[in-house]
């Protein structure tokens, strides 16, 4: 999220080609040649430019940051258009247009996290959307959103909130303490620590802004850090964590017209030391030197669930989607999988390399959107197109999270994305990739949108230690859905491509939301509870009547809990 733009930079457009890896068919069925090989470019290595130790959570809520541009409340992300206009419903070949008939768990825990109101009683001003997301620990649940964060009790109980700029107040970076935003919460559950970040906004030099709990409580001290993007804005920061690296990756804006994916990896055992010296490893994967199909609008770092690590020699898989539908060239519609390989020796390593492109059944990610491409999904009582929902599908890029597995003789990764999956009806594509050695394959794909009239979108995905498959997703429509939060899953041995076990209600909305600028959040977050293992939290943004009364953006966000039949 940024508040303002000092500039408005265009939407670039593919230069050059791809050869596809051989063995892979284009849509015509064509033999490939072998691959050229692609890279981010060169490593930069750089060290953390602050460091310190924060004051107890406890003492810095009290100590709020300034809030920058708070006049305009209105997050516009740079390249917000043109985009290619819809040409009309592509038909999505791994469609599911029903329900599931076995019954899916009710939720176990279900309470209200930040709401719109929480950045008016901070600020006086409320902003959107909320890009809400959240992180399970043992004991607690801390959840972030623009622009305040809070931690919980399992049951709903909160410990503490307050502003993201409170984080770091009194930090050397001074731009680390503005109200931001693009906030993302982690777990380390191998070292008992909650990571919690936001970018700068202010410019001319920007930051990722880390910072890493001294201990396993989210309410004490904290070890921060600031590292440099340089002249480039971060934008829409992702992050994962993978053997010894939390990995970054952002679309990065320069001065002028530089377009381009950043992917950072920083030293996570300095880090968790409090080690002054902690590095960091930038990549710039420059759309003027790679075909910007192979970048789209971002990529996503792997996630580490479960108890296992990766082996040692593994390397960090970056994922990302293609259309050839969309604005960037794309000539058949792929999984786009990178290798991100960081040796954190006292002369470090590091490459980043495109392993391959795996080809996916059709997909089409450009929605029928007037007026403008982010107006696009319609809510009960609302006649104004403009104040439609934005369904975000033509960004080309899976949402948070890529979560991943280690399961011995195989790895898996699981993620999502928005699509148009029936004329005019917004569904979600999800991907189970798996690795053996370093040669990826597409284990199982599919669309769920069951042919109800409801828009599903905004989802995230997930795997339990069993191998079921957990999705979570926005509902709305334009007569009697109001904007809400459900969920359906998968066991392990069911039909691949098929979410099978039904469909479950976090919470019905009552509300729309009626600003102009139509934003949803950019990404939320679905989570497995590190305890056992198989109960899974989703956080997710909804509506009630009460918040469409108090604000065109009142939204509220919902926390909640369920596991899958025999986890």
């Amino acid at each position: 999220m940024r508040l303002t733009r000092s500039r408005l930079i265009l939407a670039l457009t593919a230069t050059g080609s791809l050869a596809v890896p051989a063995g892979f068919a284009l849509a015509g069925g064509a033999a490939t040649a072998a691959p050229t090989t692609i890279t981010g470019g060169s490593p930069v290595f750089s060290n953390a430019v602050a460091f310190d130790v924060s004051k107890p959570f406890s003492e810095l809520a009290t100590m709020p940051g300034p809030a920058r541009d708070a006049e305009t409340g209105d997050d516009g992300e740079p390249g917000d258009g043109p985009y290619v206009p819809d040409a009309g419903h592509t038909d999505d070949g791994a469609l599911q247009a029903t329900t599931g008939s076995a019954a899916i768990s009710s939720p176990a825990t279900s309470f209200d996290g930040l709401s719109s109101l929480d950045n008016f009683n901070t600020f006086g001003f409320r902003v959107n959307p909320p890009d809400p997301n959240s992180a399970v620990g043992p004991n607690n649940i801390v959840e972030t959103v623009n622009l305040n964060w809070a931690a919980y009790t399992k049951t709903g109980t909160k410990l503490v909130s307050a502003s993201l700029g409170s984080l770091w107040a009194g930090f050397a970076v001074n731009d680390c303490t503005d109200e931001s935003g693009d906030p993302v919460a982690m777990y380390d559950q191998v070292a008992d620590r909650w990571i919690l970040s936001q970018f700068t906004t202010a410019g001319p030099e920007f930051f990722n802004c880390i910072a890493v709990s001294t201990t396993p409580d989210p309410t004490g001290t904290y070890f921060r850090y600031a590292f440099s993007t340089g002249v480039n804005f971060p934008d829409y920061p992702k992050y994962g964590i993978f053997k010894d690296s939390y990995v970054i990756t952002t679309r990065e804006f320069g001065p002028t017209t530089e377009y381009g994916i950043g992917v950072y990896a920083l030293d996570r055992n300095k880090i968790l030391n409090g080690d002054v010296g902690a590095r960091d490893v930038r990549f710039f994967i420059d759309s003027a030197v790679v075909p910007i199909n192979l970048m789209g609008d971002g990529l996503l770092p792997a996630m580490v669930d479960g108890k296992t690590k990766p082996k040692q020699d593994a390397k960090i898989p970056i994922i990302g989607t293609q259309d050839d539908g969309g604005p960037y060239g794309a000539t058949f519609d792929a999984l786009n999988i990178w290798d991100l390989d960081v040796k954190w020796r006292a002369t470090p390593t590091a490459s980043l390399v495109l392993n391959t492109q795996l080809p996916v059944a059709p997909f089409d990610s450009v929605f029928p959107c007037a007026p403008t491409a982010r107006d696009c999904l319609p809510q009960p009582g609302i006649v104004n197109p403009a104040q439609y929902l934005d369904i975000l599908s033509y960004r080309q890029r899976p949402t948070w999270r890529l979560a991943y597995r280690n399961n011995g003789t195989y790895e898996t990764m699981v993620t999502a994305q928005s699509v148009e999956a029936l004329p005019g009806i917004a569904g979600m594509r999800w991907y189970e990739i798996r690795r053996v050695g370093n040669t990826y394959s597409l284990f199982q794909q599919g669309t769920y949108a069951p042919n109800d009239g409801v828009d599903r979108w905004m989802g995230s995905v997930a795997q339990d230690k069993f191998g079921n498959t957990a999705l979570g997703f926005s509902v709305v429509n334009g007569t009697t859905v109001f904007p809400g939060i459900r969920y359906t899953g998968r066991l392990a041995g069911d039909p691949l491509g098929t979410m099978s076990l039904g469909e479950g209600t976090i919470i019905n909305g009552t509300g729309v939301q009626t600003t102009a600028n139509s934003r949803w959040g950019d990404y939320t977050s679905l989570n497995v509870d590190p305890v056992d293992d198989c109960t899974f939290w989703y956080t997710n943004e909804y509506y009630t009547a009460a918040g469409q009364a108090s604000s065109p953006a009142g939204w509220q966000t919902r926390i909640a809990s369920f596991k899958l039949p025999g986890c």
